[in-house]
C-alpha cells in the first residue's frame, strides 16, 4: 500500500503541473488574411524499440537526425513543428522491459516530444513505475478519459501556442485497457468513453479557451469505415461522433498500421516509401505511423483565417530496409531511403542503457527440471514440450481457449537447470507479437482445416495447446476445445503469432477479421513472463498426450 500511494502522489504532482499548463488561456494573436505553416509530426507503439534492430532500422538516435532536420527545415521556411505520440512507449524489447523504459523516456525527451496520449501498456507495470516515467518524460502524458477514485489520472489537454496560432491537444486512450490490462494494476482505474469525454472536453476548451485547432493524441486503434469488431471503438467513429468541425486531427495508436487509404473507407496496400494518404472521416484528418518507430509521419499544414488546411502528408521510413539479389545472386539488404545518420548525442546517452540491458539478459528468470525441445528436426515434425509451452503462454496471456503455434517461430531448445532471458530470446528471436481472435466453432473448423494439415519438416507445422483433433489429408475431425467437442455455434478464442495472422506460411489471413487482438506483447516477453510465475516447471506437464493424432 505504500508504493501504490508514494506512486499516486508522483502521479498527482506530475498531473497538477500539466494541468497548470493545459489551463492557462493561449493568447490568439495570429492575423487576418496571413498564412502560417504548422507541421504535426508524429510515431505510436514504440514499444521500448529506443534502439536500432539487428539490420541497423529503426531506433532513435536515427529519429532524432530526422525529426532535428525536419525542424531546421521548417524553422527556415517560417513554420513551426508540434511532435506527438500515440502511446505505448512500454512493452516489447528486453533491454527497455527491463529498465521500466527509462532509455525511451530519456529518447523522447532528447527528440522534444510536445506531448503523448497515454497506451494502454503504459499500465503493464505498477503505478509507482508509471508514476517514475510521468517523472521521466519532460512532456505531458494526456488522458480525459482514465479516472481513479473520480478524478482524472492525467491532465486531459495541453494547449500550444504556434506563431499565435493556439492548438488544443487531447489525450483519448482505448476502454479496451479494462480488459487487455493487468488486473493487479488497473483494477482501481475507470476507462471511460473516449468519445462522450472527447465531446465534453471539446465543449469546455471552446468555452473556456476557444482555441484555434483541436487535435486529438489517441491511443484507440485504426479501423476502416469503423468495423472494429470486438475491439473497443477507434479512431473512426471517434471522429463520426464529434460535431462537423471540431476537432481538426486525430493523431493516432494501438492497431498499430499504416492508415493509408485508397478509395473511401479502404486500406492502401502501403509499403515503404510508398506515398501515404490519410484517412478523413466527417471533416477530420486520422493518421497513424504504423509500429516501433518505423515511420515518422509527417503532416503539413497551413492555417489561415480560421482554417486549417492540410498541404501534403507522408510516412518517412526510418531506416528502413529491403532485400534485393546483388551481382551474385544472393539477397541482401539496402536501405529504401538515404541512410539517417545517428544523432552522437541521443547514441552516447542511450548506448550505456543498451548494453546495460544486454547484461541484465544473462539473469536468471525461472528453472526447469528437463529440456524443453525445440530443435529444428524434432519441432517441425512433431508436437513438443516447448511448442506445447509456448502455445499455454500465449493462451494464458490472452485468456484464449486454445493456441496456435507456427514450428518455424521455435529456433532452439532450452537445456534442464536455470532458464535465462537471453535462452528465451535464443527460442524467439523474431519479435513477433501475440495476437488473438474470436471465431465461431464453424470459422475455428475451417482455420483448423488449412493450419492443422500443413506439411511437416516445414516451419508452417503446426504445435497447439488446449485443442485435440484427428487429421487426415486435408481435413481435421473429431475436434475438441477444452475436452469438449466443437461446437458449430460458439465462440471461441485461439491465439496465434502476428506473422501468422498475417498469412505467413500460408496460414488463413485473420488480421483484418472484424474480432482479430494486436495485443501488442512480443512473445518473448510473454515466455519469459510464464516461465518466471511457473517456475520450477515440471517438464512433463508440457509433453504431448496424442492430442493431435495424423492418419
Amino acid at each position: 500500500m505504500k508504493i501504490r500511494n508514494i506512486a499516486l502522489t508522483l502521479l498527482a504532482t506530475a498531473i497538477s503541473a500539466a494541468c497548470v499548463a493545459a489551463d492557462t488561456t493561449a493568447n490568439q494573436g495570429w492575423e487576418k488574411d496571413k498564412e502560417y505553416s504548422i507541421t504535426i509530426l508524429h510515431t505510436n507503439d514504440n514499444h521500448g524499440n529506443f534502439w536500432q534492430n539487428r539490420n541497423g532500422e529503426l531506433g532513435m538516435p536515427a529519429r532524432a537526425t530526422l525529426i532535428n532536420e525536419i525542424r531546421e527545415e521548417v524553422k527556415a521556411e517560417g513554420g513551426s513543428v508540434l511532435l506527438l505520440s500515440g502511446g505505448d512507449i512500454n512493452t516489447g524489447v528486453p533491454e527497455s522491459d527491463l529498465q521500466d523504459a527509462e532509455p525511451d523516456f530519456i529518447g523522447m525527451n532528447m527528440i522534444g516530444y510536445d506531448a503523448m496520449a497515454v497506451g494502454n501498456h503504459e499500465f503493464d507495470n505498477p503505478l509507482d513505475v508509471l508514476a517514475k516515467q510521468v517523472d521521466w518524460a519532460k512532456f505531458p502524458f494526456l488522458a480525459a478519459n482514465i479516472y481513479k477514485d473520480g478524478k482524472r489520472m492525467f491532465a486531459p489537454y495541453k494547449i500550444f501556442n504556434k506563431q499565435g496560432v493556439s492548438i488544443a491537444v487531447i489525450g483519448l486512450t482505448t476502454e479496451d485497457t479494462a480488459k487487455i490490462g493487468n488486473p493487479e494494476y488497473i483494477g482501481e482505474v475507470t476507462f471511460t468513453d473516449p468519445k462522450v469525454e472527447a465531446k465534453k472536453v471539446i465543449a469546455e476548451l471552446k468555452a473556456e479557451h476557444n482555441p484555434d485547432v483541436i487535435i486529438a493524441a489517441t491511443h484507440m486503434g485504426h479501423y476502416a469505415d469503423g468495423d472494429h469488431g470486438s475491439n473497443a471503438p477507434g479512431d473512426v467513429l471517434l471522429a463520426r461522433y464529434m460535431n462537423e468541425g471540431d476537432l481538426d486531427m486525430i493523431v493516432g495508436g494501438h492497431s498499430q498500421e499504416p492508415v493509408c487509404m485508397e478509395g473511401e473507407n479502404r486500406y492502401a496496400k502501403f509499403k515503404a516509401g510508398d506515398k501515404c494518404v490519410p484517412d478523413v472521416q466527417n471533416g477530420t484528418t486520422i493518421v497513424q505511423a504504423h509500429e516501433w518507430g518505423k515511420y515518422v509521419g509527417r503532416a503539413d499544414y497551413t492555417f489561415k483565417n480560421g482554417e486549417f488546411t492540410l498541404d501534403s502528408y507522408e510516412l518517412i521510413p526510418v531506416n528502413l530496409k529491403k532485400k534485393v539479389k546483388n551481382e551474385d545472386g544472393k539477397k541482401v539488404r539496402v536501405f529504401i531511403q538515404d541512410e539517417i545518420a545517428q544523432d552522437q548525442a541521443v547514441y552516447n546517452t542511450l548506448k550505456p542503457f543498451k548494453e546495460k540491458g544486454q547484461k541484465a539478459l544473462e539473469i536468471v528468470i525461472g528453472n526447469i527440471n528437463g529440456d524443453l525441445v525445440g530443435e529444428r528436426s524434432v519441432v517441425r515434425n512433431n508436437q513438443t514440450n516447448l511448442g506445447r509451452l509456448i502455445a499455454m503462454s500465449h493462451m494464458e496471456r490472452a485468456k484464449a481457449d486454445f493456441a496456435v503455434m507456427n514450428s518455424g517461430g521455435v529456433r532452439a531448445s532450452i537445456p534442464a537447470g536455470d532458464v535465462t532471458y537471453k535462452d528465451v530470446l535464443t527460442v524467439q528471436p523474431f519479435g513477433n507479437i501475440l495476437t488473438y481472435v474470436d471465431m465461431t466453432g464453424a470459422e475455428v473448423q475451417d482455420y483448423l482445416n488449412v493450419v492443422g494439415t500443413m506439411t511437416k519438416d516445414s516451419g508452417a507445422y503446426a504445435q497447439f495447446a488446449g485443442v485435440s483433433m484427428t487429421v487426415a489429408g486435408d481435413k481435421v475431425t473429431d475436434v475438441k476445445i477444452g475436452g469438449k467437442a466443437l461446437d458449430a455455434t460458439k465462440t471461441y478464442r485461439f491465439t496465434v503469432p502476428s506473422f501468422n495472422a498475417a498469412g505467413g506460411d500460408g496460414y488463413p489471413k485473420i488480421s483484418t477479421h472484424p474480432s482479430f487482438v494486436n495485443t501488442g506483447y512480443v512473445d518473448a516477453e510473454v515466455l519469459k513472463e510464464f516461465i518466471t510465475h511457473h517456475s520450477p516447471i515440471d517438464v512433463k506437464a508440457f509433453e504431448p498426450k496424442g492430442e493431435i493424432v495424423s492418419k
